[in-house]
C-alpha cells in the first residue's frame, strides 16, 4: 500500500505565495511521475504539474511562469511552489503518483484578501 500526504496549503492573499509537500510512503517499487492536481469548488479535478523520474516536467498552461515543480532531498517528496497566487487558484489541491494511480487527500489553498 502507498500513502500519500499532502501539506503546505492554507489562506493567502492574492500575489501570496504558498509552497506545497507531497510524501509518498509505503511499498513504493518505482515512480514514474509525481504530479499535482486541483479541484476547485463545483469544479472538476485538473492538472496542474507533474514531474517524471528523470526530471522532466509538464504544466497546465494556468500554472505556467507562476508554479514550480520540484523534488527535495527527502525521497519521495514533491513540491509545488506556488506564487502570484490568484483567487481562481483557491481549490483543494492533491498530489498523484504513478505508476499506480495513487492520490492524496489533499490540502486546502485559499487565496483570498
Amino acid at each position: 500500500q502507498v500513502q500519500l500526504v499532502e501539506s503546505g496549503g492554507g489562506l493567502v492573499q492574492p500575489g501570496g505565495s504558498l509552497r506545497l509537500s507531497c510524501a509518498a510512503s509505503g511499498s513504493i517499487n518505482s515512480i514514474n511521475v509525481m504530479a499535482w492536481h486541483r479541484q476547485a469548488p463545483g469544479k472538476q479535478r485538473e492538472f496542474v504539474a507533474a514531474m517524471t523520474s528523470g526530471g522532466s516536467t509538464n504544466y497546465a498552461d494556468s500554472a505556467k511562469g507562476r508554479f514550480t515543480i520540484s523534488t527535495g532531498n527527502a525521497k519521495n517528496t514533491v513540491y509545488l511552489q506556488m506564487n502570484s497566487l490568484k483567487p481562481e487558484d483557491t481549490a483543494v489541491y492533491y498530489c498523484a503518483l504513478s505508476p499506480g494511480g495513487y492520490w492524496g487527500k489533499g490540502t486546502l489553498v485559499t487565496v483570498s484578501s
